[in-house]
């Protein structure tokens, strides 16, 4: 398969598994707090992980372990809390759809801090994604007023710290395998995830009673297995053989099956919505990058 047809379809899937996680991060809340929720979806994903990569460790150089840490903090260990947090209080729809941030935060640190140059039809498509998104974000708002956007803050910090990662793993984990990235972001923030596990009374009567605990955990096993650890290599090789700003923009596609799945579970949707969907779509398509 060529090159260019492989980024697309890393593309699609990536936008398929990554927006179904945001019913699967609602669902698993019914039976567990944000904390908890975070704590065992980072654990989860470590076992998966480290079980099949953990002889992949050996051949990460130590001079890269820093930048292996980094990557696990900025684009797995704080966003688990942080998105679980924002969900409490406004629709996973909603979440994805502020999560398509992330393209423009990593055109702008690309730039300012990594000294990653991005072409001008790769800021047009962030700015025509961004302007879809302002739609969906908009016209949600007009849907939702009652929900507290004011925890749409967390999902923004989170788009950051993505946007961080990506230029993390394009300048200075170019050369190493997918696998063994995520493996070794997983080795290094698994236990600080046990730790707060442990202060987040999952072990408690009150916790392991709960009726909806259960399938509570299913969601998590799924959405770390899927969601996290399945996504988080193709991820790692998607940005490998692409540009930061085209491996980012999967974030304007997954707000779209992120809504199919919010009104399928009651939340709304306005044909506004439907026109910035396909604005955001203009927008990815454009901020690939064509080789000369």
């Amino acid at each position: 398969m060529k090159q260019i047809d492989s980024k697309w379809l890393y593309l699609v899937v990536l936008s398929v598994i990554w927006g179904t996680s945001f019913i699967l991060i609602k669902k698993s809340l019914l039976g567990l707090t944000p904390y908890q929720l975070g704590a065992i979806r980072t654990i989860v994903t470590g076992i998966f992980l480290l079980a099949v990569g953990f002889n992949k460790l050996k051949t990460i150089d130590k001079r890269q372990w820093k930048w292996i840490g980094a990557s696990g903090f900025l684009g797995s260990f704080f966003p688990a809390f942080l998105f679980a947090i924002a969900e409490t209080e406004i629709d996973s729809a909603v979440a994805s759809i502020l999560n398509s941030l992330v393209p423009l935060n990593t055109i702008l640190l690309g730039f300012a801090v990594f000294k990653i140059a991005s072409t001008k039809r790769q800021v047009l498509g962030v700015i025509i994604g961004f302007i879809g998104t302002a739609i969906l974000i908009l016209k949600g708002a007009e849907l939702n007023p009652e929900q507290n956007y004011l925890y749409a803050g967390f999902v923004i910090i989170s788009t950051v710290m993505y946007a961080a990662n990506v230029n993390i793993i394009k300048r200075y984990l170019q050369d190493v395998k997918p696998l063994a990235i995520a493996a070794g972001n997983y080795a290094v923030i698994t236990i600080p995830a046990l730790i707060i596990l442990i202060f987040a009374d999952f072990f408690t009567t009150e916790t392991l009673s709960n009726p909806n605990l259960k399938m509570a955990l299913v969601y998590v096993v799924i959405l770390s297995f899927f969601g996290t650890a399945l996504a988080k290599v193709l991820f790692n090789k998607l940005v490998q053989i692409s540009t930061p700003v085209f491996a980012s923009s999967v974030t304007y596609l997954m707000p779209i099956i992120a809504l199919v799945w919010g009104v399928l579970d009651g939340e709304g949707f306005s044909l506004w919505q439907g026109l910035g969907s396909l604005i955001v779509l203009l927008g990815v398509y454009l901020s690939h990058k064509r080789k000369k």
